[in-house]
């Protein structure tokens, strides 16, 4: 049962993140489809991550409030009919709304498994349990590309939403089969001004950080909206402050090491996290390679991500989350750095080992940085914590894209060229620096922080010597 419980979470997981990928290869076929261009189109894009934006606050509360298992499976469900709804769309509209009702689940999805999982899991098994939860998440963009290629080219761009249908209905069953009944939390009336404020913040920001970074509206649509956004978030901090039970409890940053987790892990996001975006563009502008074939190259990532897991435990054991993750924060920066200097002669047997070796130190670091945010965390505080770690991710994850292609349209625009290979070196340099930020929240973490869950233990110095 020690797997079975991270592998039925993750199933889900992976479904949610390959989707969400696998739909930009195959824009063009689906807009070709329903009478639109794949520039309009990408509000549907816009419209899954507004979704998340929204519902992610009101994740923890429906957790404690209805029961964490039973709002899974039901959010599993959601997402199904979305998918189902996606493939039978014949207009714009359709599909726009369509993809927002498969963000309704897929917001509930990912906080409310690592909800199950926390409260299901022993402290000492977190960070094994969050390597096999964590692995989906990080393969699963890696492969949609090639997956949606493949299924839009041979079969038809249907099939990518038809395909979750049968993984679905399978994860519900085995959701009701073999997770725990967790037992309810209890929860206080929900926090109406709350959920609206933090909805208006997240959705905002989210909203105006993808149409400023991938314009499908006019650039100004998108900051009116991104200033919206930041002026509500301002608004609910005041709210919770008040507030004696509030939808987020920011409370819970007074915890040094679940602050130092999520800052950490946002700055990490925002950096790191924007390597998916600019590598597939590098491959295809830069290097002159197809959809497929970047695809193929990029999924190398996927190896480390996959051998991470097997090693996981044993470093955060053997050196604490302190050392882990300083570590792996300053050599995923340097691996990230690396991708700026590829050429269209580098030689994949180059190219390749630097992709598995960032997967692997982007899979430890997300795998650590998720555990930690538990670490010091009381049980009844689980799904606030989850909630705000699963809302910092989404907002981070969408300013990483921004910052990615602000950068290769500032370049193109100071040099007066199009985005050409050295805008993605020149991008790849400053993600990496950015990536180094991230570091210092880790600085100030005790050496034995979130040994409760590592369980890593420092040497005692008053220990007596062993005898000749």
């Amino acid at each position: 049962m020690k797997r079975t419980i991270p592998l039925i979470l993750a199933v889900a997981l992976f479904m949610e993140n390959m989707d969400s990928t696998v739909i930009s290869t195959s824009l063009p076929a689906i807009a070709a489809d329903i009478g639109t261009s794949p520039i309009a189109l990408k509000l549907a894009l816009t419209a899954y991550l507004v979704s998340l934006a929204i519902f992610i606050p009101i994740s923890g509360w429906m957790g404690d409030r209805f029961g964490a298992k039973r709002i899974f499976r039901i959010a599993i469900a959601v997402f199904v009919l979305g998918s189902v709804a996606c493939a039978a769309a014949g207009s714009l509209g359709a599909f726009v709304g369509a993809r927002f009702l498969q963000g309704m689940g897929g917001a509930m999805m990912t906080p409310l498994a690592r909800l199950v999982l926390v409260r299901a899991t022993p402290r000492r098994e977190l960070v094994a349990a969050m390597a096999w939860l964590t692995i989906p998440g990080l393969i699963g963009p890696l492969v949609g590309p090639p997956v949606g290629g493949f299924i839009t080219t041979y079969f038809s761009w249907h099939w990518i939403f038809l395909i979750n249908v049968p993984i679905g209905l399978a994860g519900i069953w085995l959701a009701g089969r073999f997770l725990p009944d967790v037992e309810l939390a209890g929860s206080p009336p929900l926090d109406i001004l709350g959920f609206l404020l933090s909805a208006a913040a997240a959705s905002g920001i989210v909203f105006g950080l993808s149409v400023v970074s991938l314009p499908a509206l006019p650039p100004i649509v998108g900051v009116v909206t991104l200033l919206i956004g930041v002026a509500a978030g301002l608004l609910y901090v005041r709210h919770a402050r008040r507030k004696p039970h509030p939808i987020l409890d920011l409370s819970l940053f007074r915890i040094p090491v679940f602050r130092a987790a999520i800052s950490g892990g946002s700055i990490f996001r925002i950096g790191n996290g924007a390597v998916p975006f600019l590598l597939p563009l590098m491959f295809q502008l830069g290097f002159g390679m197809t959809p497929f074939q970047s695809g193929m190259l990029t999924f190398a990532s996927a190896l480390g991500a996959i051998a991470m897991k097997f090693l996981a435990s044993a470093m955060l054991r053997t050196g604490g989350f302190r050392t882990v993750l300083i570590a792996t924060v300053l050599l995923a920066a340097c691996f990230v750095a690396a991708n700026g200097l590829f050429t269209p002669q580098t030689s994949p047997a180059i190219i390749i080992p630097v992709l598995i070796g960032a997967g692997f130190l982007r899979s430890l670091f997300f795998t650590s940085a998720n555990a930690l945010v538990f670490a010091d965390v009381e049980d009844r505080d689980a799904s606030q914590a989850t909630a705000i770690a699963a809302a910092s991710q989404q907002v981070s994850i969408a300013l990483g894209v921004a910052v990615g292609g602000g950068i290769l349209e500032a370049t193109a625009m100071l040099t007066g060229e199009p985005v050409g290979l050295s805008a993605f070196s020149t991008a790849f340099f400053i993600v990496a620096a950015i990536t180094v930020l991230s570091v210092i929240p880790f600085l100030r973490l005790s050496a034995d922080a979130g040994s409760s869950v590592s369980g890593h233990r420092l040497r005692d110095p008053d220990a007596a010597e062993p005898t000749q």
